[in-house]
């Protein structure tokens, strides 16, 4: 027991752990690989019960030392090279590597995913997974149990370094599966390390011996490229992570759709399933693009403006009123007095006709209270509405109460399917040839940018929603006839104007666009 109170003995104690743990490494990354196989709830088990295996098998080949001493004697010859024992060992050991990289490779780049619900997955069982990690233990002790011996010169010694290191690994295995695991380019790198080391076993088995400083050089800078991968990753997710999970879960499904013009804040995940978008149909691209954007869209955006709300004026005669009723198609009217923004009420059509047959006037009690939003609300939030309380119509206004337009179910209706035309309405989107449209100026944008397929018109920090407002943000003026705008890659082109509206646009899709 001498060497306990030999400083020589402690320090070869030290530098033998820290060298046996880093020979093990390769050896727990490949029984992460394997135990991963398993069923979730035998991976641990198999991860503990293959380390404790490793411990084992290095500590009985130190035992057996002067038996191994005999495994580098001659057995056979072939064309004059000796094979020895241990260079069959370590022929069978690399070329198991190869074929366990091999297929382990070829099954992760084919895709083929492991899930425990298939009726298809062979899975392995747990003692035939245990199996070959202790035939890897067997050909990964080599190197450890000849460093052992160059470094430590008492057996206690060798057998406390492999004790030590394997308890530590023990501790280390659970953090370094789960970061092989959830790093999937990690496990590719691991697997070309494994290539790396079976070829190096094979070549030292005839006796030409790879230099190791090579194999450390190559692993070294592939570890280096793999770590700026990984922080290049983190730093893409920590971006990701401040774009709400709805609007990415939403660029992508559109991306997916048709919807988006480039990919570029998607994940690799929802990047990976963007390529083939056959499987949708136009219409039913453009319906569920209809549904994602309603999140991100005020009533502006699906209202009908001031401009065009029908109201019923009770300050005028009966004949009036009922010359207009019979004019428009509509069966609910705001009824105001004198102006619009002197609302009394809201009221239905027929009742209105009734009583100005039986009274020559509307009647007060023939009035509902006017539910009035204000403009900037949700289009989500106006369904909920429309649900909880009674009534086919909301008022939306400004921050002064002025009424701004007016929203029905019907127009949240058109903005998920798509326009329809009343009896007395034209249709506002027609397609004049490929790549020519004429668009009325009152037409909302999400809807102008489903026309054209393209994405960036909708900037939601202006006040503007409709097409009419982006021509005349852009260009600075109220426009003219003739006068055109050259935006995003298309060209407008004013073609009709009301007053100081604009009543149709003419746009082309041209070349290079203008960002």
């Amino acid at each position: 027991m001498e060497w306990l109170f030999d400083p020589s003995a402690w320090i070869s104690l030290v530098t033998l752990t820290i060298l046996e743990i880093v020979l093990g490494i390769d050896n727990l990354v490949f029984i992460a690989i394997l135990s991963g196989k398993l069923p979730e709830h035998q991976q641990n088990r198999a991860r503990v019960t293959g380390l404790s295996m490793a411990m084992f098998v290095r500590i009985a080949m130190l035992c057996t030392l002067s038996w191994l001493v005999t495994l580098t004697q001659p057995l056979f010859h072939i064309y004059e090279h000796p094979f020895s024992g241990r260079d069959i060992i370590l022929f069978i050991g690399g070329g198991f590597l190869l074929f366990k990289a091999t297929s382990e490779l070829h099954e992760r780049l084919e895709g083929v995913a492991h899930h425990e619900d298939s009726p298809k997955k062979v899975i392995p069982g747990f003692w035939v997974v245990i199996a070959q990690i202790i035939v890897l233990d067997i050909v990964f002790s080599l190197d450890s149990v000849v460093t052992a011996v160059g470094i430590a010169s008492h057996l206690p010694v060798m057998v406390a370094a492999i004790v030590v290191a394997v308890m530590i690994m023990l501790w280390m295995q659970k953090p370094i599966t789960d970061f092989v695991n959830a790093h999937k380019t990690v496990v590719i790198l691991c697997l070309a390390f494994l290539l790396m080391i079976g070829v190096s076993l094979i070549a030292e088995s005839f006796s030409f011996e790879i230099p190791k400083g090579y194999l450390y050089a190559a692993i070294g800078f592939s570890v280096m490229i793999e770590f700026f991968n990984q922080v290049g990753q983190y730093r893409m997710k920590k971006h990701m992570a401040k774009i709400p999970l709805r609007d990415r879960t939403a660029n992508a499904v559109l991306f997916l759709l048709g919807g988006r013009s480039e990919a570029a804040e998607l994940s690799p995940e929802a990047q990976s399933v963007v390529e083939d978008r056959s499987a949708f149909g136009e219409k039913e691209r453009d319906m569920v693009s209809g549904v994602l954007t309603l999140g991100e869209r005020n009533i502006r955006s699906i209202m009908t403006p001031r401009n065009d709300i029908v109201w019923v004026n009770m300050s005028e005669d009966a004949q009036t009123i009922l010359e207009q009723l019979r004019s428009i198609p509509y069966s609910y009217f705001p009824v105001c007095e004198g102006k619009l923004d002197n609302l009394k009420g809201i009221a239905r059509g027929k009742d209105i006709v009734d009583d100005l047959h039986l009274h020559g006037k509307i009647q007060p009690d023939t009035l509902h209270n006017a539910l009035v939003v204000p403009e900037s609300i949700g289009v989500l939030q106006v369904i909920d509405l429309f649900k909880s309380e009674r009534g086919q119509m909301r008022l939306a206004v400004d921050e002064y109460g002025s009424i701004k337009g007016l929203v029905t179910p019907v127009d949240v209706l058109e903005a998920i399917a798509g326009e329809f035309p009343d009896e007395d309405e034209s249709l506002k989107v027609k397609e004049i040839s490929d790549g020519v449209w004429e668009i009325d100026g009152s037409t909302d944008l999400y809807s102008v940018e489903h026309t054209l397929k393209t994405d960036g018109l909708v900037d939601d920090n202006q006040e503007y929603s409709t097409l009419n407002g982006l021509i005349m943000e852009r260009l600075g003026t109220v426009p003219v006839i003739g006068q055109t705008l050259e935006y995003h890659g298309f060209r407008f082109e004013v073609i009709q104007m009301d007053g100081h509206r604009i009543e149709t646009a003419k746009i082309t899709r041209i070349e290079t666009p203008d960002a």
